[in-house]
């Protein structure tokens, strides 16, 4: 079966996550959530560490319950900064807190999360129309423009365009690729 280019296939972490969630349409505000704030953690590492970390991440992180996240104080700050299991940096940790208080903003808003980010496709999701994989897109930029006007932080084009690819808005599955 082919998969697309970047799959490591010796690894079962990356064909599950590949061929079971990547790409696929997710309109969950609590998906929505975890696959934000992973994306977040993962900017200047690679996807596979933050995938072999995802099930710390969830228990570190009240299963990414942003009622909660936005409740953290020091005490859980400094928690978080002693969990040897999950990527701890400072910046990101105060993000993925300062953004859940964005995200339930958003929420009030527009009703849901999902309804404010798949907003800026009218529900539609993008088809890769050529063989280059873009780092970004004016689409990314839009939107990373408009969170970081609302407060976010680690929300970058680059982060939110490997973020519409993860949550299905982007369908950038290779045309080999057997998902396309």
């Amino acid at each position: 079966m082919k998969r697309c280019f970047w799959v490591d296939e010796k690894s079962a972490i990356y064909i599950k996550y590949h061929d079971e969630e990547w790409g696929v349409p997710k309109y969950n505000d609590g998906e929505l959530f975890e696959l934000l704030i992973l994306e977040g953690f993962q900017a200047g590492l690679s996807w596979i560490t933050v995938l072999k970390k995802r099930d710390a991440f969830r228990e570190a992180f009240d299963q990414f319950d942003y009622r909660k996240i936005a409740k953290y104080n020091e005490t859980k700050m400094k928690e978080l900064l002693m969990n040897e299991k999950i990527i701890r940096s400072k910046g990101k940790i105060e993000a993925a807190i300062n953004n859940a208080k964005i995200f339930m903003e958003i929420q009030k808003e527009f009703g849901s999360f999902s309804n404010y980010i798949w907003g800026f496709t009218n529900n539609k999701i993008i088809k890769r129309q050529n063989k280059e994989l873009p780092a970004s897109t004016p689409l990314s930029d839009k939107i990373s423009k408009d969170l970081k006007k609302r407060g976010m932080k680690y929300v970058g084009s680059i982060i939110i365009y490997s973020y519409l690819q993860a949550i299905g808005i982007v369908d950038d599955h290779d045309k080999e690729c057997f998902k396309y």
